[in-house]
């Protein structure tokens, strides 16, 4: 992301003394306090934050699934790396199988779900705002 956006390029910054995008780990380790902070505001805490995340995780495995048909049907003459065994049996069942655990997620974790989509669709919205955002600097420049 980093790399893909000049307004996170401070991601995709290499330190080379430790190998690494220490920038980007920083960002992911005071995310993940901020969850475990969450979970100690609520009564059951570890499993408030894993129903809180798990909906996310689900949808995205399920989108992995559905990606593999798409890009299969959009470029079939690409070479693959990877040979899917059974296509497209087994990844039809890993999808039915996510669909099934996102929406079980959904249903059990209820309200709390939102939290988790709510984070996910700010996401989405700061997405789709950067290149407008970068568009108007050009602009103004």
């Amino acid at each position: 992301m980093g790399r893909d956006f000049p307004v996170f390029s401070f991601l995709g910054q290499w330190n080379t003394k430790a190998s690494s995008p220490v920038n980007a780990y920083v960002v992911q380790g005071v995310v993940s306090l901020a969850l475990v902070g969450l979970a100690l505001f609520t009564r059951n805490g570890f499993e408030t934050m894993v129903e809180y995340t798990a909906p996310v995780f689900w949808f995205f495995l399920l989108l992995v699934g559905i990606a593999l048909f798409v890009l299969r049907r959009k470029e079939p003459e690409r070479p693959r790396p990877f040979k899917v065994p059974l296509y497209p049996v087994l990844p039809l069942i890993f999808c039915l199988t996510s669909g099934y655990l996102f929406y079980s997620s959904l249903m059990y974790t209820g309200l709390g779900a939102l939290v988790g989509i709510g984070v996910l669709v700010v996401g989405v919205l700061v997405l789709l705002a950067i290149p407008r955002i970068q568009k108007q600097k050009e602009q103004a420049a």
